[in-house]
């Protein structure tokens, strides 16, 4: 990433990726650190977890068209806000009971989280609670899709809670993937310093943590709260300001489609020596057969800028030479320069960001992002040629496929893996 050519072979990879369709833009959940609002890498995330204390509240979201509810539980009560659908066990027992309060519905191994005496009325699988609906529980937000009834989660479990899931795809990783498959709409009324925007009009201006008090007494006031605990477990606070919880939090990130390929990366990985064999058909072969698409981008400064151009209404291109970024100008003193007029074409950050295209009457921008540098890694085996600009004979003829690499086992998930796909 400190040479133009280098960068200038991974532009060439990325837009070639680019112009098949293999390169989109989606949302990630990340772990993020509210106050300096930058994401979190897993190594950072491991410096700051520690014990600590939160709410665990059992809440109660009324049935459509009935006196009955589900009982839910969660440990972030402001997530709750963001709520579009609850999640069940497809295969999980349930049961409804009749409290002195309250007919609830859980999963039968958690009936110990009831606390004063029922009577079972009926039992049922969780497959036959799906597409039930309910009302919203809180309703600052206002959805633009179908929301508010049961789906079915396979990582639902019993082993705490009350075997049903709220769902806030804004705000969880299996969240967020329940919202893809169901369509669900996404419900962020939070700004990426962990503040409630206007729309949450009782909370707007508040950190989500320090509201968490307020939602559950707002919640009794209105009488969806069944219980409130308090639990000791291990949560990630943000290294750099210890005080700070971590909030995971949806942002807008580009992938590559390595799932429309993974069938072949299977049929490759069969045609490669491993020593030991068990190693290639164990450990790498069951992740080839879990692919899912590669989260591309970074919020960072230091790496590889992604060269894709962006005009506001959302059009968007890749560049893929030094030569083709030479049709681009920079602003300087209320003046267009173009890059054809300059010299040297630094690639890195902050030059590059002052680069801008004209098309059709549309002004493009990059979009800021540096990619994983993990792709540059990838990259190694042309990039360090120069490839296809320089070196392209002797590189297809003699240099590609390699002939042997030796590696760390614990980077046949990594290294070997960048550069296999």
């Amino acid at each position: 990433t400190l040479d133009n050519n280098y960068i200038e072979s991974v532009w060439w990879a990325l837009k070639t990726l680019f112009d098949k369709g293999l390169i989109y833009k989606d949302y990630k959940i990340v772990p993020q650190d509210p106050k300096s609002e930058t994401i979190l890498s897993s190594h950072e995330l491991a410096l700051g977890y520690r014990e600590t204390k939160d709410p665990s509240v059992y809440t109660l979201f009324k049935l459509a068209e009935s006196d009955e509810h589900f009982l839910v539980w969660t440990t972030t009560p402001w997530t709750l806000i963001s709520n579009v659908a609850l999640a069940v066990g497809p295969d999980i027992d349930y049961v409804k009971i009749k409290t002195e309060r309250n007919i609830i519905i859980l999963a039968k191994e958690r009936l110990s989280v009831v606390e004063e005496e029922y009577e079972i009325l009926a039992e049922m699988k969780g497959k036959d609670l799906a597409g039930t609906e309910y009302e919203q529980l809180m309703d600052y937000c206002e959805v633009d899709k179908k929301a508010f009834y049961v789906i079915e989660g396979n990582f639902v479990s019993t082993e705490d809670g009350s075997g049903i899931v709220h769902i806030a795809p804004a705000f969880g990783a299996d969240d967020y993937e329940m919202s893809k498959k169901y369509d669900l709409p996404m419900l962020q009324p939070v700004t990426r310093a962990g503040i409630f925007t206007d729309e949450v009009t009782d909370f707007a201006g508040k950190f989500v943590k320090d509201a968490d008090q307020d939602i559950i007494l707002k919640l009794k006031k209105d009488g969806k709260l069944y219980k409130k605990e308090t639990i000791l477990h291990t949560y990630p606070f943000c290294w750099r300001h210890p005080e700070v919880p971590v909030i995971y939090y949806a942002r807008e990130s580009w992938f590559i489609r390595t799932t429309s390929v993974a069938d072949r990366m299977v049929e490759l990985n069969k045609q490669i020596n491993w020593q030991p064999p068990e190693v290639g058909s164990g450990r790498f072969g069951n992740w080839l057969e879990e692919n899912k698409d590669w989260a591309l981008s970074r919020d960072r400064f230091w790496a590889t800028p992604l060269p894709i151009w962006v005009s506001e209404d959302g059009d968007a291109f890749a560049i893929g030479s030094i030569e083709e970024v030479k049709n681009g100008f920079i602003e300087e003193n209320g003046k267009r320069i173009s890059l054809k007029d300059i010299k040297e074409i630094d690639l890195h950050k902050p030059f590059v960001d002052k680069i801008l295209f004209e098309k059709s009457g549309k002004i493009y921008k990059r979009t800021p992002e540096v990619i994983d540098v993990w792709f540059d890694s990838g990259a190694m085996p042309f990039a360090q040629y120069h490839y296809p600009f320089e070196n392209k004979d002797v590189f297809e003829k003699k240099l590609f496929p390699s002939q042997f690499i030796c590696e760390g086992i614990d980077q046949t998930r990594g290294w070997f893996y960048t550069l296999h796909a």
